[in-house]
C-alpha cells in the first residue's frame, strides 16, 4: 500500500522509516525492473559496496522501461570514485588512498576503515568524488526528453529545506551548494555539499549526485584527492575542479532518504521503496547476470587503469607542457630527465634517461615498486611516491 501524501510530506518519520525497512526487495530481477507496467520506482541499496550500487544502478539504467522514471539511493563504504574519462595519476593520491591512514568507518561508530579506502571508476562522466557513510548518494533515471540538469538536483533541495536545512540551491554548474553567513559580515561562504554526474543513451538519461550529510572524513578529503604526480601531468581527460565542501549536518541518512523519496513521489507519484538489504546482495548479482557483470568489470584493474584517456609525464617543461616544473629531489642523477607518453594506461614511449628505457610497453598499474623497475634506489623511491606504490623508505 502507497504511503499517503500527506504523511510523506509531513514527514512524520518514524512511520515512513518502519515502512521503508519492512518492505524488502524479494525479486529484484530484470523481468521486474523492465516490466511496463513500473512506470515509477524506487530502490534503496544496504549494501556499501561501490562497484555493487554502481553495477545495480546502470541495470536499472539498462533494463527499466523507456517511459519510467527510477529513484535509486545507496551510500557507499569509504571510496574515491573518479569519473568515467578522467586519470587517476592526476585525480588521486594513490599511495595515501592505500594506506587509509585515519579514514573513519562511520558505519560503526567512529571505527577506522580497515583496509584501503577503495578507487572506483564510474561508468558516468564529471568529476572525482569522495563517498562514505556519512555520504548519501542518489540517482535519478528518466527518459532523455524529460532530462534537466537542475530539476533533480533542486528536488535534493526541497528535500533538505524540509529537514531544516536552509541556504542550500543549485549553482550554475548544476551542484548544491550551501550559502553560510560568514561571521560578522553580511558577506556569505558558499560550500559544495553535492556534485552531479550524467549518462545520457538514446532511450534513458541518468543523473547522479552525492550529498555530503555528516562525513566524519572531511579534513582527509583534500589530501586524498591532490595527487603528487599531477605537476608532472599533462591529461587530455576530464580534471576535476576543486571548490570548497562541508557537511550539512544531517546526522540520520534514514531521514534524508525518507525525505529524498518524499519530494520523488511528490513530482512523480508516491511509490513504496524496495529496500535491497546487504545480505541479500549475493542473491542479486547470481539472479541478475547484467549485475554480477559490470561488477567484475567495475573491479577490474582493466576499466579503472586502462580506460584512462592518453597522457603525457614529463619531469621538465616541454614545448606542449611549458609549465614549471616542482624542483626534483637532490638525490636524483644531476642529469636525470623523463618523459613518457602513456596510451589506456601503457606507456608507449619513453625519452630522457636509460633508466626508464626498459618501460616501453609497460602498463604502469603493474608497476609494484619503481625501485626493482628502474635499478636506481632513489628514481625509484621518488617514482614511487608520485605513482602510489612500493615503499618511499
Amino acid at each position: 500500500m502507497t504511503l499517503p501524501r500527506r504523511l510523506l510530506g509531513a514527514l512524520a518519520r518514524p512511520r515512513i522509516k518502519s515502512r521503508i525497512q519492512s518492505n524488502t526487495c524479494r525479486l529484484f530481477s530484470a523481468d521486474a525492473v523492465s516490466h511496463p507496467s513500473n512506470r515509477v520506482q524506487v530502490y534503496i541499496s544496504r549494501a556499501t559496496d561501490p562497484y555493487l550500487n554502481l553495477s545495480i544502478e546502470h541495470f536499472l539504467l539498462q533494463k527499466s522501461p523507456p517511459e519510467s522514471v527510477v529513484l535509486f539511493l545507496y551510500t557507499n563504504r569509504p571510496c574515491v570514485v573518479i569519473g568515467r574519462n578522467q586519470n587517476p595519476w592526476v585525480e588521486v593520491n594513490l599511495g595515501l588512498l592505500k594506506r587509509s591512514n585515519g579514514i573513519v568507518d562511520g558505519r560503526n561508530g567512529r571505527e577506522e576503515q580497515e583496509g584501503e579506502v577503495l578507487l572506483v571508476r564510474r561508468r558516468s562522466g564529471g568529476g572525482t568524488v569522495f563517498h562514505d557513510a556519512g555520504n548519501v548518494n542518489y540517482s535519478v533515471i528518466c527518459p532523455p526528453e524529460a532530462f534537466d540538469r537542475n530539476k533533480h538536483a533542486a528536488m535534493v533541495v526541497r528535500a533538505l529545506n524540509s529537514l531544516g536545512v536552509s541556504g542550500a540551491r543549485v549553482n550554475e554548474r548544476h551542484d548544491i551548494v550551501l550559502d553560510i553567513p560568514a561571521f560578522n559580515t553580511e558577506q556569505r561562504q558558499t560550500f559544495k555539499i553535492s556534485g552531479s554526474a550524467y549518462k545520457l543513451t538514446r532511450l534513458r538519461s541518468l543523473h547522479h549526485g552525492t550529498c555530503l550529510l555528516s562525513s566524519p572524513n572531511l579534513p582527509l578529503v583534500g589530501p586524498l584527492l591532490r595527487s603528487p604526480a599531477a605537476p608532472y601531468i599533462k591529461a587530455r581527460g576530464v580534471e576535476s575542479v576543486r571548490s570548497p565542501i562541508r557537511n550539512v549536518g544531517v546526522t540520520d541518512t534514514a531521514t534524508f532518504e525518507e525525505a529524498v523519496v518524499a519530494e520523488f513521489g511528490a513530482m512523480y507519484g508516491n511509490m513504496d521503496p524496495e529496500v535491497i538489504e546487504a545480505k541479500e546482495t549475493k542473491e542479486v548479482s547470481d539472479n541478475t547476470p547484467i549485475v554480477a557483470k559490470g561488477y567484475a568489470e567495475l573491479k577490474s584493474p582493466e576499466w579503472i587503469y586502462t580506460q584512462t584517456p592518453q597522457f603525457a609525464f614529463s619531469t621538465h617543461p616541454t614545448d606542449e607542457d611549458p609549465r614549471p616544473r616542482p624542483p626534483l629531489p637532490d638525490d636524483l642523477p644531476p642529469d636525470f630527465r623523463v618523459a613518457m607518453t602513456v596510451r589506456h594506461g601503457q606507456v608507449t614511449d619513453v625519452s630522457g634517461t636509460s633508466l626508464l628505457e626498459s618501460l616501453n610497453l609497460t602498463y604502469l598499474h603493474h608497476v609494484t615498486d619503481w625501485r626493482s623497475t628502474v635499478g636506481n634506489e632513489p628514481v625509484g623511491k621518488w617514482l614511487n611516491g608520485l605513482f602510489g606504490v612500493g615503499s618511499r623508505g
